[in-house]
């Protein structure tokens, strides 16, 4: 829903419009009329759902009395239910908006054999959901349900679980092939809503009693099993089509190795296991209903509300726009706006690919106005909106899937990314400014930029992200700091022209369920992948592997386990890489001896910039998207800005005092000597240094310098200063002809 934009009487140099903008993807479905009805509402339901649950209202208060059953669990709903009910709200919302293909510019007629099948299929998943109902109508009445009684197994397998799988598999199939309108519902993805809505109600009754006890057994009813490979073929669906292929194969070669692992020889063979015993498990805890649900359930959707409350209000553009007035002057001033606005942004949003499509929009053109090649351009969006993942509060959403996986308090795992993400975006913002002064460049007019005096007025803006770091500083949970957050965005709307009414908060709530449908995907596709690691032990085999590997050098099982975290990521979005590189790698880490909070970070740092890493780089792809460029070329140049990224893990890893793991002076003198030596290291990468280019054997030695002020040794940093500073001597004895200086 949309309503005419109000103009700002101050707005007359704004340039950042559009950028809180909602971004249509090529398969999303624009409803009209009475369909476009439903869905908004129920998006907007969906998203004030999680609010209203996380906040512990009580299910009667919620749905008005009409789910006051006494067998349906009261709030504070039950965490079982409230992960099913999660993924399967995502899953209903998820096959309505979005087509299996991309939609085109001439409409083709429907086949009427397609069109016609899915009637049937219709009829089956109805019955299948009218099945699960009256299973839970004979547990309500105190039927005793087991699953070894060959009554109940008929029932599950030919009367729910059959007429299931023959309406998932039929109609995910006859989805790829069927001619659709993107003004109307398709008839197949329909019966995927109402597929997947029996999945959750089935599992919603049998998890209510105390068969979750019986997963992984020969007691588990059959239907569990059943009901969880339509779930898992659900979320692959809907993955592919919100993020393509990447993951999804990723997820499909996971699954295979449950079953192919037996016949596989070392260290990759695995133990038989049957399909009913793995997937009467991996609808659980252990797997699509584990950690990164959990963390999507609570943590992810709340901040997107907050995202999405934020962009009701106007909020992200004027960040934007702070950001060009404060830097936009500066030599290449829109790639410094990009590293700020886009870092600022990216924070909140927690995807790198959407961040770069939000803000790229606009950076992106401008940096190629000012001189910025479309390959250079691109990449400094990819690169900053990528390091918008590591920056703290909120990491995008990574902080608090860390704490969740680690146990570790999510403010102690904020406080220790602080100097790491310094690092990344000095790095980056010495990789600009040098690129800048190679090529000469200047910043924008003032008249072409926003005015310092107009944004300085509305910088009561911020107050909302004031309030959600003061809050979680102070001891609030991670919940209530973020519902204080939202609560905040919406009163300092009130003193902007995008007052947010009744009208902008629903649109709000619209904005947050559309918003959240492919993280919540992500993160269940995830599930299923972390879900085989746990139950077929790869993970403690991987360990090993490691362990030998340190037993010839530790430096070379760090440099293996970079690579198998950046492959691990490669083409997935940032939650769901550190998700998997987590349970794969970090383990093997922690065996080695190196601390938990560090092995993580490690782990976390390179799923991130897996993003920007070719040959699949998630970001890059996105931002050549937008400026024209190579994609691989665009990655590639991307991979040399946010090459900072790439040193930072094994820094900490070498100092933990850059995780604030040490006294006050030891941190602050760890912190600045590594800033000098990010600066030594973007000096030799750009090959300028104190304003000339620099020959090839000034930068080979300020490499040197720089690894040596990482380090974070006494001795170390004060080599490296002396070679900084006799390279800066020769660099001033024997300057390049035609050198400039700016």
């Amino acid at each position: 829903m949309t309503e005419n934009k109000t103009t700002h009487p101050d707005d007359a140099n704004l340039i950042a419009a559009g950028v809180d903008d909602e971004q249509v993807e090529s398969n999303r479905r624009l409803y009209t009329g009475s369909a476009l009805v439903i869905v908004t509402v129920f998006a907007a339901a969906y998203a004030a759902f999680h609010m209203l649950a996380l906040n512990g209202v009580g299910i009667q208060a919620i749905t008005f009395g009409l789910l006051d059953i006494d067998f349906l669990p009261n709030f504070p709903l039950e965490t079982w239910n409230f992960r099913i009910s999660h993924v399967a709200g995502a899953l209903v919302l998820g096959f309505l908006m979005f087509s299996a293909t991309s939609f085109n510019e001439t409409s083709e007629p429907r086949s009427k054999l397609v069109r016609y099948s899915a009637y049937p299929l219709l009829a089956c998943a109805l019955f299948s959901l009218g099945m699960a109902v009256f299973f839970a109508w004979e547990i309500a009445a105190g039927k005793m349900w087991n699953g070894m009684d060959k009554g109940i197994r008929f029932n599950e397998i030919w009367l729910f679980g059959l007429p299931l799988w023959i309406a998932t598999g039929c109609s995910v199939v006859l989805s790829w092939v069927d001619k659709q309108s993107r003004q109307r519902f398709a008839p197949h993805d329909f019966v995927l809503a109402v597929a997947a809505l029996a999945v959750a109600t089935y599992l919603i009754t049998i998890y209510g009693t105390l068969m979750r006890n019986s997963t992984g057994t020969p007691f588990a009813p059959i239907g569990i099993s059943m009901a969880a490979v339509a779930g898992t073929v659900l979320i692959l669906e809907l993955t592919r089509r919100l993020t393509g292929l990447a993951l999804v194969v990723i997820a499909i070669v996971f699954l295979g190795y449950v079953f192919a692992g037996q016949h596989l020889p070392g260290f990759l063979n695995s133990p038989a296991i049957t399909w009913q015993r793995f997937f009467s498990q991996v609808y659980t805890d252990a797997g699509v209903l584990g950690p990164t649900t959990a963390v999507s359930s609570t943590y992810i959707i709340l901040f997107i509300i907050f995202a999405a409350f934020l962009q009701a209000s106007k909020v992200g553009e004027y960040f934007v726009n702070f950001a060009f007035a404060v830097a936009g002057r500066a030599r290449g001033g829109p790639a410094k706006v990009a590293i700020f606005a886009s870092g600022l942004m990216g924070m909140i949003n927690g995807t790198s690919a959407g961040n770069v499509v939000a803000t790229g929009s606009l950076t992106i053109p401008l940096m190629k106005k000012v001189g910025y090649e479309k390959n250079t351009a691109g990449a400094i969006e990819a690169a900053a909106s990528t390091g918008g993942q590591i920056m703290p509060p909120i990491m995008g959403a990574g902080a608090f899937i860390m704490a969740e996986v680690t146990g570790i308090p999510y403010t102690e795992i904020a406080v220790a990314a602080i100097i790491p993400a310094v690092l990344y975006f000095v790095s980056i913002y010495f990789m600009v400014d040098f690129e800048a002064a190679k090529m000469g460049m200047k910043g924008m007019r003032e008249e072409e930029l926003p005015k310092v005096a107009a944004m300085i007025k509305q910088i009561y803006l911020f107050v909302p992200i004031l309030i959600l770091i003061v809050a979680l500083f102070m001891g609030y949970s991670v919940i209530r700091a973020g519902t204080l957050a939202t609560a905040a965005a919406a009163v300092v709307s009130w003193f902007t022209p995008y007052r947010m009414n009744l009208r902008r908060i629903f649109d709000a709530f619209e904005i947050a369920g559309h918003m959240s449908i492919q993280i919540i995907a992500v993160c269940a596709c995830a599930g299923i992948i972390v879900g085989v690691i746990s139950l077929t032990g790869v993970g403690a085999r991987f360990s090993n592997v490691l362990l030998n590997l340190a037993a010839a050098s530790q430096l070379l099982a760090m440099f293996f386990a970079m690579c198998i975290a950046i492959l691990l990521g490669m083409g997935m979005p940032t939650t769901a890489a550190y998700a998997v590189a987590a349970s794969v790698v970090a383990p093997g880490l922690i065996d080695l001896g190196v601390p938990l909070l560090t092995a993580h970070f490690f782990v976390f740092y390179f799923a991130v910039v897996s993003a920007i890493t070719p040959p699949v780089a998630l970001a890059s792809f996105a931002a050549a998207g937008i400026s024209g460029s190579n994609p691989l070329g665009t990655s590639i140049t991307s991979f040399k800005i946010g090459i900072a990224a790439f040193v930072v893990p094994f820094m900490f890893f070498y100092n933990s005092t850059l995780l604030m793991d040490g006294d006050t002076v030891s941190v602050l003198r760890a912190g600045i000597t590594a800033v000098f030596g990010i600066f030594l290291l973007a000096s030799a990468v750009q090959g300028w240094f104190v304003g000339a280019r620099a020959n090839l054997l000034i930068r080979g030695v300020l490499v040197v310098a720089a690894l040596l002020m990482i380090s974070g040794g006494l001795v170390t940093d004060l080599i490296g200063i002396g070679l900084a500073v006799a390279m800066f001597l020769a660099q001033r004895a024997f300057k390049p002809r035609g050198a400039s200086t700016s």
